[in-house]
């Protein structure tokens, strides 16, 4: 019996082994650099095309407002007043003053139309913007202003319409509600059932007045009631003031109780000049039938920094339960 050899079988090499795992590794960590690299290139591409797309509409309202510039001999400015009237809102009165002095300033504006769809808000915020119609109306003659109520034309919104030379609507819009409202929440029975005490410290008889940790103290009541019906006196002297003998307030005393009515009833009640909405104002009223839209346009970074959070004030009224004055 022949016996059979076998060669040897021959082990591994420390050294060996050592080099393909290091190779390994720097393969490995190539592979992995390009993942990273791939990563940040499509996170810089969208980067780009997310601020090129900002800047786009940042544009737009301008490149729009340029171009009804261009055509035509005249045209009727287009100022929206939407949503809630206060400060650091597109219904702001910055926001519409910019938009005003813009518009008069245009020497191919024929008339203004304040497009409006708003339930109210600041009582600052509305005075100080029915303060300017009237300067700005005052300075330029020749220009009119006309308020279009769509939707709604409310308290605070009102406010501001009655400072145009006409107030129009549809047949169904809600008009009105001239009156002062300050809402907020009593928590006192709550914390008595939770064991909750409260602890507060202030310097001043009133500093804490209205707190809705504590009960109601008649005196402050009655003299946070006082500071309501003087910015009720202010918002019916203004309203007033704006409509003139057009405003059947003698025989309709109710136009000052803060309830609303359709566009319809407010005619006759002398709140409105005529049913309409803003092309057909423009078209029939001011004669100029192309609309250009002076709107200050919040820029898309703002609107999204906005929706982020709210102030620290804010969220320390909405904790406390209270809200200020607000024209309802």
């Amino acid at each position: 019996m022949v016996d059979q050899w076998k060669a040897p079988e021959s082990e591994p090499v420390a050294g060996d082994d050592k080099s393909w795992k290091l190779l390994e590794k720097t393969l490995l960590a190539g592979i992995q650099e390009q993942r990273r690299a791939r990563r940040w290139g499509i996170f810089f591409k969208l980067l780009t095309f997310c601020l090129l797309l900002v800047a786009l509409l940042s544009l737009t309202p301008l490149m729009e407002m340029e171009r009804g510039a261009m055509s035509g001999q005249g045209y009727t400015a287009l100022i929206d007043v939407r949503g809630v009237i206060a400060d650091k809102e597109p219904a702001s009165a910055d926001n519409l003053v910019t938009s005003l002095q813009a518009a008069f300033d245009d020497p191919k504006v024929k008339g203004v139309v304040l497009r409006i769809n708003s339930p109210g808000g600041s009582p600052v915020q509305s005075g100080y913007v029915y303060d300017e119609i009237r300067r700005l109306r005052g300075l330029h003659p020749g220009t009119k202003v006309y308020a279009v109520i769509s939707d709604l034309g409310a308290s605070g919104a009102y406010y501001i319409a009655s400072a145009a030379d006409q107030i129009y609507a549809d047949k169904a819009s809600l008009v009105g509600s001239i009156g002062v409202t300050a809402a907020g929440f009593g928590f006192v029975g709550a914390m008595e059932k939770l064991g909750i005490q409260r602890r507060a410290y202030t310097s001043g008889e009133h500093k804490a007045f209205l707190d809705p940790f504590e009960p109601e103290k008649p005196g402050e009541t009655k003299f946070w009631q006082g500071v309501l019906n003087v910015t009720h006196e202010q918002f019916i002297a203004s309203v007033k003031q704006g409509r003139g003998d057009r405003l059947k307030d003698k025989e309709h005393p109710e136009l000052f109780s803060g309830l609303v009515w359709t566009g319809q009833q407010a005619l006759p009640l002398g709140l409105i000049d005529g049913l309409g909405n803003a092309s057909s104002v423009a078209r029939d009223v001011i004669g100029e039938k192309e609309l250009v839209d002076f709107t200050v346009q919040e820029s898309p970074f703002d609107r999204f920094s906005k929706k982020l959070g709210a102030s620290v004030a804010e969220q320390l009224a909405l904790w406390m339960g209270f809200q200020g004055p607000t024209l309802r």
